[in-house]
């Protein structure tokens, strides 16, 4: 669910801890940011964007000395979003939203994101502003369909704020999620994406990226944080992972849809890198998932609004 805040005065609001992502945008007037577990406050301006990937607790205020307000006592579980006045509005607007990601291995995701991924150079904040300035409008002149498309925008919002990070990360990131702002790197990761049965090879992936294949080969290492046929294997286990706990399918069927000629293989891969059987992660036993800094790849089935 999307919506939007409309505050007047002095005011302060403490959330709770949230799983997924929310994000928020201020479309008027400032505020403060403060976030469980991150040391000082964050101002807010009017036009920054902000996520908050790691479901720690947080507040917005005008004010960080004054006794914050139960955010839940203020927001409402609402189907259909809207705009929540406090002291009358009218000093800070704020739009956004509350997303969640379906899938066991959406923690890898998020725990590639800081836990506060804030937009606030200019030319950042100008590729956002027809978005903000639209979904005001939508949530104050509400019209026929206007709640769906105030939930579009407000992914619009997400996305393009991901790729605003993601090409800081291009600065020195590291990691699969900072790899797909690179062109030449998102070749090769979207080609292995889109085709995981293909029997790839290091030289056709380099060819996919347009470089030779020990360039290519160094390059991924360094930007992604492993080799790509250490990626490609973890891509698929993952992969299959999901459809042992979401599909009916054998498993040899399984693995042959992810390139494996044998089931003997495809287990023996899977339990190298996942760490039990998939007889096993079917029957959810599975092990604990594995570090967030390794930089691997997850598969969201599905990028879910929900309540704000």
């Amino acid at each position: 669910m999307s919506g939007g805040f409309d505050a007047g005065g002095k005011w302060s609001i403490q959330f709770p801890q949230h799983e997924g992502i929310k994000c928020y945008a201020v479309v008027s007037g400032q505020c403060w940011l403060l976030v469980e577990g991150v040391p000082g406050a964050v101002r807010l301006k009017t036009g920054d964007c902000f996520l908050l990937p790691r479901g720690r607790p947080f507040r917005l205020a005008s004010d960080l000395t004054l006794t914050p307000i139960d955010a839940l006592t203020l927001f409402p579980a609402r189907p259909n979003g809207g705009i929540v006045s406090y002291n009358g509005g009218g000093d800070y607007f704020g739009v956004g939203g509350h997303f969640a990601l379906t899938g066991q291995h959406a923690g890898i995701l998020l725990g590639m994101l800081p836990p506060i991924v804030h937009i606030q150079k200019e030319s950042d904040k100008a590729a956002l502003r027809w978005s903000l300035e639209r979904m005001r409008q939508e949530l104050r002149e509400p019209q026929p369909g206007g709640f769906l498309v105030a939930q579009h925008l407000a992914t619009m919002m997400l996305v393009q704020a991901l790729r605003l990070h993601l090409a800081e990360g291009l600065k020195g990131g590291v990691g699969w999620l900072f790899a797909l702002a690179d062109k030449q790197m998102s070749a090769a990761i979207s080609s292995m994406h889109d085709d995981p049965a293909h029997r790839w090879t290091l030289q056709e992936l380099a060819e996919r990226a347009g470089m030779s294949r020990s360039t290519f080969a160094l390059k991924f290492k360094e930007t992604v944080g492993k080799s790509p046929m250490d990626y490609l294997t973890r891509w698929r286990m993952l992969l299959a992972g999901d459809r042992l706990t979401t599909s009916s399918d054998p498993i040899s069927v399984i693995a042959l849809s992810l390139g494996y000629e044998s089931e003997s293989a495809f287990s023996t891969a899977f339990k190298r890198t996942i760490g039990c059987s998939p007889r096993q992660y079917s029957r959810g036993r599975t092990p604990a998932p594995p570090s967030h800094s390794e930089g691997e790849a997850v598969r969201a089935n599905r990028l879910e609004p929900v309540a704000v």
